[in-house]
């Protein structure tokens, strides 16, 4: 009988170590918390100053000189609608890599690097009233005490006008 407990017992872990696993960068803007694809992300750096482009989409804050590359910079709180915060020193630019194009986009602070269970993971719910576009969404991932918008970050930079973005 223990041989066959040990087996059950075995075998459980097995299940939940091959359980597959989302790795998400996790930002805060306004008093949301955020997850992005660890996959698509390059580097999280502290704001530099930012060149402002004329006659570029508001949500567009700029360019910045990122080691000799310049990397267009987009203000996720305009682009969801949100309330424009004033940044700070914990405020951060996530630097993304979407369709091949790098872009900067900048959160009110990151917290941490975590692992998510797939099962965790729900629709977002129709019902749910955001100025956030629900396409830009991937999901709400369940976790202990919290819950996190994952956003398809594709669609945030891309759907509008790639060109207006990527090339601005």
């Amino acid at each position: 009988m223990p041989e066959l407990a040990l087996k059950k017992e075995t075998g459980l872990k097995k299940e939940t170590r091959s359980e597959e696993l989302l790795q998400l960068v996790v930002f805060q803007l306004g008093e949301e918390e955020f997850g992005l694809d660890i996959m698509q992300v390059q580097e999280i750096i502290r704001i530099p100053e930012i060149t402002r482009i004329p006659h570029s989409p508001d949500y567009v804050k700029g360019v910045i000189n990122l080691r000799g590359k310049i990397i267009t910079v987009i203000n996720l709180d305009t682009r969801f609608g949100m309330e424009q915060k004033v940044h700070d020193d914990n405020s951060r630019i996530i630097v993304a890599e979407v369709d091949e194009n790098v872009v900067g986009m900048v959160v009110d602070s990151v917290s941490e690097v975590l692992r998510l269970p797939l099962s965790t993971v729900e629709p977002v719910p129709e019902i749910i009233s955001t100025k956030i576009n629900a396409n830009y969404l991937k999901g709400v991932g369940k976790l202990e005490d919290r819950m996190l918008i994952l956003l398809d970050i594709t669609k945030v930079i891309m759907e509008d006008a790639p060109s207006k973005v990527a090339y601005c």
